[in-house]
């Protein structure tokens, strides 16, 4: 728990746009004795939608986060049935499982600004369908879980695959996290799982796709002689690698790169985007509207 003053109540609200909504909101904030730190607002044009996102010192007000949400609840009931909203506590901790392959980069990366009080998460598990980064994650104490998924030649492959992913639902729900992270994690989630951890499962990926799917992008890339590179964080979804985007970035790469320099900067700019979204997702950043996001930094 934090203390003191650093405590916070995040509220994050969403509905169509109309007038009235920031002075109906700032004026329960403060006939509630709210002292704002933080206000941020977004209205989207094109679809008549507003997003906003307050945060509130916690010793400000006289009652808990429980009724916060129920006193608010009665203010976002005034803005019609499709108007959604939630409200955290940043003394709660956010939990994370970690689903990885054998690809280290993002791994290593996300333990270390964990354990260095970087990310606001606690770690409740890692789940690995190979087992060779078990020792990595053990050394820094948390549970590590292989679940071993049928290899490409197996002739049984696909009810592996469904037993398999079973058995990760079972371990990752068993946690209830508030993020399922894919670290590089090389197989994709089933349409169920997508929909079951819909909003908090994210995934990371290089940010050449459609134009260079499949094995080796970095190698297509540098036959293409591109001249950025870069990568991709976003929610995942039944539509593989097109779900709603957390984060992007790209570097810069010339002539005097080599396809193995162009796959080491790559995963560079993975880890930043990764931890990057990452971190927005769990301080409720991210509001999510379709397949779109409003990010507020």
């Amino acid at each position: 728990m934090e203390p003191g003053r650093d405590r916070r109540y995040v509220i994050t609200f969403s509905c169509p746009d109309r007038t009235g909504i920031v002075a109906r909101i700032a004026g329960f904030l403060a006939d509630a004795g709210a002292w704002i730190v933080e206000a941020a607002y977004h209205a989207e044009p094109q679809d008549g939608w507003f997003f906003t996102r307050q945060a509130i010192r916690a010793d400000s007000v006289p009652f808990d986060v429980d009724e916060l949400r129920v006193r608010f609840a009665a203010v976002a009931a005034e803005f019609g049935p499709e108007a959604t909203w939630r409200v955290t506590d940043t003394g709660v901790p956010k939990h994370a499982v970690l689903l990885v392959t054998k690809e280290p980069h993002c791994l290593h990366d996300l333990l270390g600004r964990v354990q260095a009080g970087e990310l606001p998460v606690v770690l409740d598990a890692v789940i690995g369908n190979h087992d060779s980064l078990g020792d990595l994650v053990r050394a820094h104490d948390v549970p590590f879980h292989h679940v071993p998924f049928p290899s490409i030649r197996d002739p049984k492959r696909e009810q592996g695959k469904v037993a398999a992913f079973e058995e990760v639902r079972k371990l990752v729900d068993a946690h209830s996290p508030d993020a399922i992270v894919l670290a590089r994690f090389m197989q994709i989630l089933p349409a169920h799982l997508c929909e079951e951890w819909g909003g908090r499962a994210i995934n990371i990926h290089h940010s050449f796709l459609p134009s260079f799917a499949g094995a080796r992008p970095y190698h297509q890339a540098y036959a293409r002689g591109v001249k950025l590179i870069g990568a991709t964080c976003h929610y995942a979804t039944a539509d593989l690698d097109a779900g709603p985007i957390i984060e992007q970035d790209v570097i810069r790469v010339d002539h005097g790169d080599t396809p193995d320099s162009m796959v080491r900067r790559g995963r560079d700019i993975e880890r930043l985007v990764l931890a990057r979204g990452l971190r927005w997702h769990l301080e409720d950043r991210v509001l999510v509207h379709g397949n779109k996001t409003v990010v507020f930094k």
